[in-house]
């Protein structure tokens, strides 16, 4: 095992170490698990650790390099056009190899019911939405167009279509969002960003090495909803199955090895259009010398064994956990614990997601530690924490999603006339970053299972109530992190002032 491989697994235990603590204190104490379920739970966090580590091993290896190094191809050839395209085909291409967007679309039958292609109908359609807004955020870059004017533009087009949208819908559509932007998709585009920014110098490089995330989040959600309107989707159930029991230790081995062959050809799926895309990539520009392409696809290795990992030990390991813990809590006392434990989890639970390790790296990275990757962690967990106080706030009383999306939006929208631009940037990219798997495979089913047990087992609630927390963690992000660029903002101004009344007093003194 080489030192920075060894790094990464030692990063991500101290990341998934806190979250795993705080369930073996939930089921030690007020929410009981049985014994199988806790052995899936202690195998699943084995797996993350390892998984996790590898993948971002493997995403500094490959899918960085390759995306920096398209990303400043395709900008030093000042064709529009070409950047358009190829901008579109990236988009679609990693959006439909995300594993978070089929985990959603298993979970909207209301759409998939409707057409021949299924589940694949949402996921083209996501795919499109993420396409066309990463092309529009490219040409943002190269037309010198401001971040927060578009991102202003198209989160008010959102809520006006939301308008024709039935309620039941709305959870879905904002969900979409933060489920797109995933271990996979987060990674590309993020280089993609650096590539441009390494032919701009000044400022102007380092503020636009941000935001490709941002908007094309916003893709999917606007996506999501035009297909509601067409498809005039009305009051959606969600299939509330019962949890696989888990008795013995044959029973830990083969679920854990029918979860090893479903990810392993998800993940294989989700990268070969990837690689295709290098090769190719590589076959016209030359860009890569022969010993970067061999370590390029020891990194690829790295990414696919670490994603079937970790995508295994989360959905194997923590999903059932998560729901069992949501149903134990919405038990206890009219489900009074579920604000601050679901707080507690958020806190420590973005820590877990293997993309926000690559954002904090890359805004530590092109801001030369300015703006440190312990200050990223901080903002975010604390903008998660939030997030999840309020989506089990809005599990207890049922408080229409758009009451807290709308007004939080407002805010994080007018803050980007207060704060330096390259915050924005990073802070709408940070939404995008925050929801990711384990979001998908453990927060979401707590709040199904909590939505489940309060609702007396209505599964029509579960979509409008329980559905929705995934919006909430990629929206407070964009005000926390905002919030601390006005902080960063006065503390150097301050620092700035003090060494001009220095450098004053010098002067003064050399006169007299």
């Amino acid at each position: 095992m080489t030192k920075a491989l060894r790094d990464k697994i030692v990063e991500s235990l101290t990341a998934i170490l806190p979250i795993a603590l705080i369930v073996v204190a939930l089921a030690l104490t007020v929410t009981p698990l049985k014994a199988g379920t806790f052995v899936l739970f202690i195998a699943g966090v084995f797996l993350l650790i390892v998984g996790m580590g590898l993948f971002t091993q493997g995403a500094d290896m490959s899918m960085l390099v390759i995306g920096e190094r398209i990303g400043s191809a395709v900008t030093k050839s000042r064709k529009v056009w070409l950047i358009a395209l190829i901008s579109l085909v990236i988009g679609i291409i990693v959006t439909i190899a995300e594993p978070d967007l089929q985990i959603l679309a298993r979970q909207v039958p209301a759409i998939a019911e409707k057409t021949p292609l299924g589940n694949y109908l949402l996921i083209l359609t996501v795919a499109v939405g993420v396409g066309i807004f990463l092309m529009i955020a490219m040409l943002r870059i190269v037309l010198h167009i401001r971040l927060s004017i578009l991102l202003i533009v198209f989160y008010v087009g959102a809520f006006i279509a939301s308008i024709f949208v039935d309620p039941s819908f709305w959870a879905v559509s904002f969900d979409a969002g933060g489920v797109t932007t995933g271990p996979m998709t987060v990674p590309f585009i993020l280089s993609l960003g650096m590539g441009v920014a390494s032919l701009r110098a000044g400022s102007g490089g380092q503020d636009d090495s941000f935001g490709l995330v941002a908007l094309s989040s916003v893709g999917p959600i606007i996506a999501v909803l035009v297909l509601g309107i067409i498809f005039k989707v009305h009051d959606p159930d969600y299939p509330y199955e019962a949890l696989m029991e888990v008795t013995d230790t044959h029973d830990v081995l083969f679920a854990y090895l029918h979860g090893f062959a479903d990810y392993a050809k998800e993940v294989a799926i989700a990268i070969s259009p990837i690689i295709a895309f290098f090769l190719l990539f590589q076959l016209i520009t030359r860009s890569f010398r022969k010993r970067l392409v061999v370590r390029i696809f020891m990194g690829f290795l790295y990414t696919f064994v670490g994603l079937v990992l970790f995508l295994t030990g989360a959905n194997v390991g923590f999903m059932p956990v998560g729901r069992a813990i949501g149903e134990g809590l919405a038990k206890l006392w009219n489900g009074a614990l579920l604000i601050p434990v679901g707080m507690l989890i958020g806190y420590f639970i973005v820590a877990a997601e293997p993309a926000v390790h690559v954002l904090n790296k890359q805004v530590e990275r092109m801001s030369a530690g300015a703006i440190s990757a312990a200050s990223m962690k901080h903002g975010l967990c604390i903008g998660v924490c939030i997030s999840l106080g309020l989506a089990m706030l809005r599990i207890l009383t049922g408080i229409n999603i758009l009451w807290i999306l709308a007004p939080g939006y407002a805010i994080a929208l007018i803050l980007t006339f207060f704060t330096p631009p390259v915050f924005t940037g990073i802070a709408f990219d940070s939404g995008g970053v925050a929801s990711g798997a384990m979001v998908s495979s453990f927060v979401l089913p707590l709040a199904i299972g909590a939505c489940y047990t309060l609702s007396g087992g209505d599964p029509s609630l579960i979509m409008t109530q329980a559905f929705g927390c995934i919006a909430f963690v990629a929206l407070t992000p964009l005000i926390s992190i905002q919030i601390l660029g006005i902080l960063y903002k006065r503390k150097t101004g301050k620092i700035k002032r003090n060494f001009l009344t220095v450098e004053e007093k010098i002067l003064e003194y050399e006169v007299l």
